[in-house]
């Protein structure tokens, strides 16, 4: 079975990261953007949880919390809330949009014919 220029870009881009489509068809400015957003929205998520777990960890460690699951939960259900967490939630849904936006593209740029 042959697949065609504009599958393998929008799988390229679906499983392994917004903008490798672009990349296999060539189209190297909007795989620099696409990557480029996403990477900066998937930075400022990593960095913001492991500031959370750092600050957990920390807790466990002085004492403040003991070491058991419930009061974990907790502590990390507290830590869910607030403008932060709506920061979080905004960054996460505008990750999902670019990387769809890059499955879209990549499969709508690979069917051109040239």
């Amino acid at each position: 079975m042959i697949m065609s220029h504009s599958i393998k870009a929008a799988l390229l881009s679906a499983f392994v990261f917004p903008g490798a489509g672009h990349l296999f068809l060539k189209k190297y400015i909007s795989a620099l953007g696409l990557s480029g957003a996403a990477f900066s929205v998937a930075y400022f998520l990593t960095t913001t949880m492991v500031e959370r777990v750092l600050q957990i960890t920390e807790k466990i460690q002085s004492g403040q919390v003991p070491l058991d699951v419930a009061s974990i939960n907790e502590l990390v259900s507290v830590q869910s809330s607030g403008a932060d967490a709506q920061a979080l939630n905004i960054a996460t849904i505008i990750f999902i949009v670019i990387w769809l936006v890059g499955i879209a593209d990549s499969y709508r740029v690979g069917r051109k014919p040239g």
